[in-house]
């Protein structure tokens, strides 16, 4: 899905995302797998919330997204927030021309949810491996099924404000274990409202299913958990799912 209209309001819309948390979990997983790394790719990296929460944090970041609207936000933030991030567009299925591999990847927000298939996914998953240094690790966290099909499916969320409200109805796609958000929103511009309207799709897969694909993109699976709790063992009701894998030759 490629941002438009929406990339200038997202940040208000997500205002109350649990970025620290992501931040958190991400400096808890290399401390315990790779103590000194220092050089992070962050994939599908929005409007850098979390890129620069890690810029922050003394770590040396490169944010890629596909939505050129998504990265301008991102680029505005820098000069605020004091700190060095390098955005760039890319494909998430397709990361090529950095000038060395990286200590970390991540792919945070569900971003990975986005695509459409196993092959798409495995195709990350290599493309992840070839940026990364030996015993690099790779970073993501994805929507349980429990959540596509009791959180999203036939849900309506809704919200309102004075700047910006919005409806959001969700339901199950035709691809199995998908869901495509029906998403309007309300923006206050003067003293009228502009209506922008958004499709977007996500799918997930077993957890067992990830595991094969990041083992054959030659991924060691070193910890899988849940809901920001890196010693959580996922259960039937977790939302979402956190992998931590490392690279092997």
């Amino acid at each position: 899905m490629i941002y438009q209209g929406f990339a200038y309001i997202y940040d208000q819309l997500m205002k109350d995302a649990p970025y620290d948390q992501w931040v958190s979990f991400i400096q808890q997983a290399i401390a315990t797998y790779s103590p000194g790394a220092k050089n992070i790719l962050d994939v599908g990296c929005g409007t850098g919330e979390i890129a620069i929460r890690l810029a922050n944090q003394q770590f040396h970041v490169t944010g890629v997204d596909l939505s050129e609207d998504m990265l301008a936000v991102a680029e505005s933030k820098l000069e605020e927030n004091k700190v060095q991030v390098l955005f760039l567009k890319q494909d998430m299925r397709d990361l090529t021309g950095f000038s060395e591999p990286f200590d970390v990847i991540t792919i945070c927000c569900d971003s990975l949810n986005y695509l459409e298939s196993k092959e798409d996914i495995l195709t990350t998953f290599r493309a992840a491996y070839h940026q990364l240094k030996n015993q690099g690790l790779l970073i993501f966290d994805v929507h349980s099924l429990y959540k596509i099909h009791h959180i999203f499916a036939g849900a309506t969320f809704a919200d309102q404000d004075e700047d910006v409200s919005f409806i959001w109805n969700s339901y199950l796609a035709d691809e199995p274990n998908s869901v495509e958000h029906d998403m309007s929103f309300f923006v206050k511009q003067n003293e009228l409202y502009k209506r922008y309207d958004e499709l977007h799709y996500q799918r997930t897969f077993a957890i067992d299913e990830y595991k094969i694909w990041l083992e054959e993109a030659s991924f060691e699976v070193v910890n899988i958990c849940s809901d920001f709790d890196f010693d959580e063992n996922p259960t039937s009701t977790s939302e979402r799912l956190f992998f931590i894998a490392r690279k092997i030759v």
